[in-house]
């Protein structure tokens, strides 16, 4: 029986079994990898292959439904804003556990690694080397995205163009910038508690970062073809939001592991 109701009743899909799927995919290779059998780099192309695909013509229905159908009411757009604030507070709760560990671990270090803190032989990363270019790069591209935003909102499209470039640029950076920073240190995933905790949560917010590039690298795609206006912006500003929410764990991991930890 049809009602009247202010949201949109989402029509059957085939792609969250298929995500499933793919999901699958990489885990399987996942297990392989620990158990020493492999799972082969084939296999882990095709998932991640796979995965981007669906991503492609998932969010593709998505934005069709919302700028070409209208099926977002501003009821919609209200619980989609939620669903993000709920979300990031979940990210919160996952980022928690990793700064409890470090902090637990480094304030009552025990005989395994010679009871100090950095364990010995650990030769923490120098803080004002790359991590402290890393957060002046982060901090910039918070402030980069901030002036997109607002230009959208004052109708300067080409404002808020140049802006999301630049924001892209620097989030792409930082993550060359991460990647070259690992292959300087001395001590690996292995290496005691401390390198643990470090490429874990390092590893993990570094992963953030690129799927929050690709949220905005969406939203300059649908802001180029005129999809994105001054009052019609969710998705924007959700990917904003997730950004900046990305800025804060950095500024929280570069002065508690990287710093703090490093004393």
């Amino acid at each position: 029986m049809s009602r009247v109701t202010p949201f949109h009743l989402v029509d059957g899909s085939p792609w969250p079994l298929f995500g499933a799927l793919a999901g699958l995919s990489m885990v399987s290779w996942l297990l392989g990898l620990f158990h020493g059998s492999g799972g082969g780099f084939m296999l882990l192309l095709g998932a991640i292959s796979f995965m981007v695909l669906l991503c492609y013509v998932w969010w593709r229905d998505v934005v069709r439904e919302a700028s070409l159908l209208g099926f977002h009411t501003p009821g919609v757009q209200v619980n989609l804003l939620y669903g993000m604030v709920w979300f990031i507070v979940s990210e919160v709760c996952f980022f928690f556990g990793f700064f409890w560990t470090f902090y637990y671990a480094s304030l009552n270090p025990v005989v395994e690694i010679g009871m100090v803190w950095p364990p010995v032989g650990i030769v923490p990363l120098d803080p004002v080397g790359v991590p402290l270019l890393n957060t002046v790069v982060l901090l910039g591209s918070g402030f980069t995205v901030t002036w997109s935003h607002y230009s959208l909102l004052l109708g300067e499209k080409s404002g808020a163009k140049v802006g999301l470039i630049y924001t892209l640029g620097l989030g792409i950076f930082f993550t060359l910038l991460q990647i070259l920073e690992y292959g300087d240190s001395s001590f690996s995933l292995a290496d005691s508690v401390y390198g643990s905790i470090f490429f874990m949560a390092t590893g993990f917010h570094g992963f953030h970062v690129l799927v929050g590039s690709v949220f905005l690298g969406v939203s300059l795609v649908r802001m180029w073809v005129g999809h994105l206006g001054a009052s019609r912006h969710v998705g924007y500003e959700c990917a904003i939001w997730y950004w900046h929410f990305v800025d804060v764990v950095w500024l929280f991991l570069y002065v508690s592991v990287y710093w703090w930890g490093s004393v």
